[in-house]
């Protein structure tokens, strides 16, 4: 879109919008301006996007400062920039405002999918649907990516139910209600199984009396039977093994800097009620662990494996849970369960598992530490400096739980 089209329609969605008489028509029509001019703007920044991820290393972390905004957000804005460089016919719509940013994440999500061969094949059968994409709206436009990527999966010659395994996910994540959330996609045989399981349970342990709170609606009667039949099954599976028990870390930090003496405070995944914590800690395996300026002073189990195995026990992560509330990355949101814990000097290089060779990372940190040449260095308070590979350095403080 040439400059002086995107003034023009600026103008005018600006003169439609001090106009207290348009109607429904001229608004309507102003709308479409709108989202044309939005188009533009995510173009821009799309553009913008990927000439920066060229220089720095941390383009995530320099995104996110620009546009007040999370690390996670800022990783989307990537991604769809690395699409927009693989479709130019895609990128020349978004750019017309034919198209949104949302059919671009449409086709960022569905590559997920696919090895990087067949990645590449998507991308450039979906570029010659540039047209199509125009003419479509999101839900249009996900349906016919989506029978591209399945068109492609069905030509690879794989078995489909080794193919559903391979799909098979399984995420949580906490809303915005505080609420805990769980989400998985399971190939037809563990989907059987699954279900056949919890319709049973539902079966028997509610066929004569209910959950207080079962709403009248059937759907949503149903959907809660099942959200409480998951949870006894989890109950049911506790009896054979304590180590099903809830697990909930209670940090006493030693030098907590604007109080008087210790204070102590739950490490645990979600928010719970005050008057509700100490009836479910009673249920729970509680563990103290002692922080004090980034460092653990006490915590049960072993933390010091040595040589003897490259992974992490559960005392080690109940140790670092101590004192880390997510990635240890500096600006990432990425919560201390869904990390792993990487060792500082790495195992291959001889690196030992011990607690303070050890620091949790998501999943995405974890591989650019591994394959993009980031180096991470730990302090004796364990103040962490990352050395990324344009030259740049970021650093940060003892870690704490308290720390947003």
């Amino acid at each position: 879109m040439e400059i002086g089209l995107v003034i023009e329609r600026a103008q005018h969605l600006a003169a439609v919008d001090a106009d207290a008489t348009a109607d429904a028509t001229a608004i309507e029509e102003a709308l479409v301006t709108a989202r044309q001019l939005t188009s533009w703007v995510e173009s821009r920044e799309a553009s913008l996007v990927g000439r920066l991820s060229a220089q720095v290393s941390f383009p995530e972390a320099a995104i996110a400062s620009a546009s007040k905004s999370s690390i996670g957000q800022a990783s989307k804005t990537c991604e769809r920039a690395d699409t927009l460089g693989r479709t130019p016919r895609l990128a020349a719509q978004l750019d017309d405002g034919a198209i949104t940013s949302s059919h671009v994440d449409v086709l960022t999500r569905c590559s997920k999918q696919l090895d990087q061969q067949q990645r590449t094949a998507l991308f450039d059968r979906v570029d010659q649907l540039a047209d199509v994409a125009a003419a479509a709206n999101v839900a249009e436009f996900r349906r016919r990516v989506e029978l591209e990527t399945k068109r492609l999966q069905a030509a690879d010659g794989i078995d489909r139910l080794e193919r559903q395994r391979r799909n098979t996910r399984l995420r949580s994540w906490v809303d915005g209600e505080g609420m805990w959330c769980l989400s998985g996609r399971f190939d037809p045989v563990t989907g059987v199984k699954l279900s056949s399981k919890l319709a049973t349970a539902v079966e028997a342990l509610f066929v004569e009396s209910t959950p207080p709170g079962c709403p009248s609606d059937p759907i949503e009667r149903q959907q809660f039977l099942n959200a409480h039949g998951l949870a006894r099954l989890v109950d049911g599976a506790q009896g054979a093994s304590r180590s099903a028990r809830p697990d909930f870390v209670v940090v006493i930090d030693a030098d907590a800097p604007q109080q008087r003496g210790p204070v102590a405070e739950f490490a645990i995944p979600v928010e719970i009620p005050a008057r509700v914590l100490a009836d479910l800690a009673g249920k729970a395996d509680v563990h103290a662990v002692i922080v004090r300026n980034g460092v653990v002073l006490h915590a049960p189990g072993d933390t010091d494996l040595g040589r003897t195995t490259r992974l992490a026990n559960r005392a080690q992560r109940r140790a670092l849970r101590g004192l880390y509330k997510g990635c240890g990355i500096p600006g990432c949101t990425v919560a201390y369960d869904r990390c792993k814990l990487h060792h500082i000097i790495w195992w291959s290089n001889g690196g030992r598992t011990d607690l303070a060779n050890l620091i949790p990372v998501c999943s995405v940190h974890h591989t650019k530490i591994h394959k993009n040449g980031w180096v991470i260095e730990l302090g004796p308070n364990r103040e962490l400096t990352l050395r990324l590979p344009d030259g740049s350095i970021r650093t940060t403080g003892p870690p704490t739980i308290r720390d947003a």
